[in-house]
C-alpha cells in the first residue's frame, strides 16, 4: 500500500502509516491539479492540507485511491460528493487545532487593542514613543464572534475569562456558553461589538459573506479578526475602512488567493497598513496542534484501511464493526438503494459462507456494508459482488491484522 502526504505534514504521521505498512511519500508543497493526477498513480492514501484541491479530475485519474486525509479543520478544498461517488473516504480534524486558532486570535486581540503595531513599526524607525494614547486593556471590551461552533465557542469562554462582555452570532441554533449573549442577526452583533471576529465554515453560502456594508455598521474604532476563510471577506472594503479610520486595526490571517508553497510570491491590498496584522494562515500552525493533527488523521487513515472504521469520516455512512478474531471482512460501498443488503446477503449465501457480523449504514448518495465471514471468501463471489448494479467499490481485509487481501 502506497502513502502520498503533502504539505509538510507532521512526522507523526509519517510514522503511523510506516509503522502500518505503508509506502510514504512526502511533499513539502500543495502539488497543482496536473501534477497531483501523475502522482497520484497507484497511490491508496493521500494526505493533505488547505491548499491542495481535490477535485473530480483528480479523482477521476486515482483509481487506487481509497481515502483522503485532510489534515486541518475544513474540506471545502475536496470535492466530497465525487469522492463519495468513487468510494474514497474523507477524513479530517475538526477539533485538534481549536486551541491554537483561539490563542492567535486572542494574541491579534490584545496586540491591536494595544496599539502594539504602531508601536512596534515606531521603534523599527527609532522612535520612542511611550505616550498610552489610543491603547487599550481588553478587559471590559465587547467581543463579537460571528461563527459559534468549536472555535468559536472555545474563543468565548476564554475571552470571558479575561474580562470581555461576548457577544456571538451564528445561522444555528447554539447553546450560548457562560455569559455570552446570542444575537438575532449579524446586524445587531456588529452594532453592539469593539471586536468582530470571524470563524465561519468554507460552506460555498460563505463566499463574500462579509464586505462593505457589514463593515459600515461596525462601530467606529472597531477591530475586525478573520482566522476562517479567505473567500468570505472583501478585502478592498476593509482596506477602504481601516484607510478612513472608521476601523482602527484589523488582523488576517487567511486570504482569497494563497501562495502554494513558500517560494510562491505574496500579495494583498492590505500590505503596507501599519494597523493591519497579516499572518500566513498559521491559526493551526503550532507544533502541538500539527503534532496532534498527524496522529489523529493518521490514526482515522490506518484503521480505515486495516478495518473499514469510518467514525467522523465526513462523506460516507459512519460504521464501526468491532473487530471480530481471525475472520474475514468484506467492505462494500453501493449506491443507496433499496435491496442491496439483501443481494449481499443472498450471494454470501449461495457461496456456502456463514455471516459472523455485519453492520449496514447510509449517507446521501451512498450505503456501506461491512460483513464478517469466518473463512476467506472465493474469487467467484468477489467477482459476483462487483458486478451487482450497485457496486461502487469493494475491498476484503483479513482480521485482525488488517491486511489488504483484494482491493
Amino acid at each position: 500500500m502506497r502513502a502520498l502526504l503533502v504539505e509538510n505534514i507532521h512526522l507523526d504521521a509519517v510514522s503511523l502509516l510506516d509503522k502500518a505498512g505503508f509506502e510514504v511519500e512526502c511533499l513539502n508543497r500543495a502539488p497543482g491539479e496536473d501534477e497531483l493526477r501523475e502522482r497520484l498513480d497507484g497511490v491508496h492514501v493521500l494526505g493533505i492540507r488547505s491548499q491542495t484541491q481535490i477535485t473530480e479530475r483528480v479523482l477521476d485519474s486515482a483509481s487506487s485511491l481509497e481515502a483522503v486525509g485532510a489534515f486541518c479543520i475544513g474540506t471545502n478544498q475536496i470535492d466530497l460528493r465525487a469522492a463519495a461517488g468513487k468510494g474514497v473516504a474523507v477524513f479530517n480534524a475538526p477539533y485538534s487545532n481549536t486551541r491554537s486558532v483561539v490563542e492567535l486570535a486572542l494574541a491579534e486581540m490584545i496586540s491591536l487593542t494595544r496599539n502594539l503595531t504602531k508601536k512596534n513599526h515606531g521603534m523599527h524607525a527609532g522612535v520612542w514613543d511611550k505616550s498610552a494614547a489610543g491603547s487599550h486593556e481588553i478587559r471590559g471590551r465587547r467581543l463579537g464572534i460571528v461563527g459559534y461552533g468549536n472555535i468559536g465557542s472555545q474563543l468565548s469562554v476564554i475571552a470571558e475569562s479575561l474580562g470581555m462582555s461576548v457577544f456571538f452570532y451564528d445561522v444555528s441554533d447554539k447553546l450560548a456558553l457562560g455569559n455570552a449573549r446570542s444575537c438575532g442577526t449579524l446586524a445587531e452583533l456588529l452594532e453592539a461589538v469593539d471586536i468582530v471576529t470571524l470563524h465561519v465554515d468554507g460552506r460555498s453560502e460563505n463566499r463574500d459573506f462579509f464586505g462593505d456594508e457589514h463593515f459600515a455598521k461596525m462601530r467606529p474604532g472597531s477591530i475586525f479578526l478573520n482566522l476562517s476563510r479567505g473567500f468570505v471577506v472583501d478585502h478592498a472594503a476593509l482596506r477602504d475602512h481601516l484607510r478612513s479610520g472608521h476601523l482602527s486595526g484589523a488582523a488576517i490571517d487567511v486570504f482569497p488567493a494563497e501562495p502554494q508553497g513558500a517560494a510562491d510570491p505574496f500579495s494583498s491590498e492590505l500590505q503596507g497598513l501599519d494597523n493591519v496584522i497579516l499572518t500566513p494562515h498559521i491559526g493551526g500552525s503550532t507544533e502541538e496542534a500539527q503534532q496532534d493533527i498527524g496522529n489523529f488523521v493518521g490514526n482515522k487513515l490506518v484503521r480505515y484501511l486495516a478495518s473499514g472504521s469510518t467514525p467522523m469520516c465526513v462523506n460516507l455512512p459512519a460504521l464501526d464493526l468491532p473487530l471480530t478474531s481471525q475472520a474475514f471482512r468484506l467492505l462494500y460501498i453501493h449506491h443507496n438503494v433499496p435491496g442491496v443488503l439483501a443481494e449481499v446477503n443472498s450471494l454470501v449465501a449461495e457461496y456456502g459462507m456463514n455471516i459472523e457480523a455485519q453492520l449496514l449504514g447510509t449517507r446521501d448518495q451512498n450505503g456501506y456494508v461491512i460483513t464478517d465471514v469466518a473463512t476467506e471468501p472465493p474469487a467467484d463471489l468477489l467477482q459476483a459482488l462487483e458486478q451487482l448494479e450497485a457496486t461502487v467499490r469493494l475491498r476484503l481485509v483479513r482480521l485482525p491484522a488488517g491486511e489488504v487481501l483484494s482491493n
